[in-house]
């Protein structure tokens, strides 16, 4: 999801922060009712490594497996009034859709596109047209639509028999938690920021409350849940403690919490999915209005993340009755972790 769309409009004086949630809300699926049919090979999945929401989905895509059957695009960490940008790319571009911006396939799905151009966005490469930008539908379908390619041993990320569980459990962890650190470090008044950050660190909590006696958040296996909470939790101490004013605690200062983002932080496809460098360039860059001077911070020094957890004594299957996904591919690595 853009940054872009917390600044100008969305947040004014005196005002609370209000996420935009009007998507292209087209889905992939195999029986195509949206004209879209799961193919593999037809889709790129534009996902920068800053942005938390489009981390789910590159979670997700390691996850399952689905490396083979869906290419992906990585923009760089900021991005201008515009768009997001193809800067790590050479000569700027993506080298499979062959634009500088995600904007150019935005405006080829809609000419003059008006709302903000979000990570993560699924391209038709054929068409070079956006399919969809609503994050929270993209990793539901990677785990119900594309099974047909899944890797053998792929987790089951959505459970049937705990979908609704999984469902309630996200519903609040948005609300109160991924969008809470936004509501408070976004906030036009003393009145909203205190408002949402009671409310962030009661929701914390009441995670550190049902998270004491279970490894994960919902059933004994990682789910959807887990993914959403993590990369909300991966970007805590080194962007939202500071930099959005959540600061009652660092979530190295939570122990229940830190122990069981470091336990998902060390399974395959969570932490070789983390590029901090690039999450504080993103937040301490772009959001000038919060930082005027641009300065990234050099901490904290992240080599915390590789320290013991101890989490496995309160049993649970990582991946069920699957297997850890191979290593990351040879270009989508990330830096390895290093004192700050």
């Amino acid at each position: 999801m853009s940054d872009q769309q917390v600044k100008g409009s969305y947040v004014e004086p005196g005002q609370e922060y209000t996420r935009d949630t009007n998507y292209i809300e087209d889905r992939i699926t195999r029986d195509a009712v949206d004209g879209w049919p799961v193919e593999a090979g037809r889709y790129r999945l534009v996902a920068a490594r800053a942005c938390p929401w489009a981390n789910r989905s590159v979670i997700s895509r390691r996850l399952l497996g689905l490396e083979d059957a869906i290419s992906l695009g990585l923009p760089g960490p900021t991005h201008d009034a515009r768009s997001w940008t193809f800067d790590l790319d050479p000569d700027g571009r993506d080298p499979v859709l062959g634009i500088e911006r995600l904007q150019e396939a935005f405006f080829a799905r809609t000419p003059d596109y008006p709302r903000g151009i979000t990570v993560p966005a699924v391209v038709d490469v054929p068409s070079g047209k956006v399919v969809t930008n609503d994050f929270p539908q993209i990793t539901l379908d990677f785990a119900t639509e594309w099974t047909e390619f899944h890797r053998e041993g792929a987790p089951d990320l959505y459970p049937e028999a705990l979908r609704g569980e999984i469902d309630e459990v996200a519903d609040v962890v948005f609300r109160d938690v991924n969008n809470g650190v936004y509501r408070a470090g976004f906030a036009g008044s003393q009145k909203s920021y205190e408002r949402a950050y009671r409310t962030l660190f009661d929701r914390l909590d009441w995670l550190s409350e049902r998270l004491a006696g279970q490894r994960y958040l919902v059933g004994d296996t990682i789910t959807e849940a887990d993914i959403r909470l993590f990369t909300t939790l991966a970007r805590f101490d080194a962007v939202y403690h500071g930099h959005f004013k959540c600061n009652r605690n660092k979530l190295t200062e939570m122990p229940v919490l830190w122990a069981y983002a470091r336990d998902l932080f060390q399974t395959p496809g969570f932490g070789d999915t983390i590029d901090f460098d690039q999450i504080k360039a993103h937040y301490y860059v772009v959001h000038s209005d919060i930082n005027p001077t641009g300065i990234v911070p050099a901490g904290p020094d992240p080599s915390g993340w590789l320290a013991e957890h101890g989490r496995e004594q309160l049993g649970g299957r990582p991946f069920g009755d699957g297997t850890p996904p191979a290593p990351p591919r040879a270009g989508e690595e990330v830096p390895p972790l290093t004192s700050a």
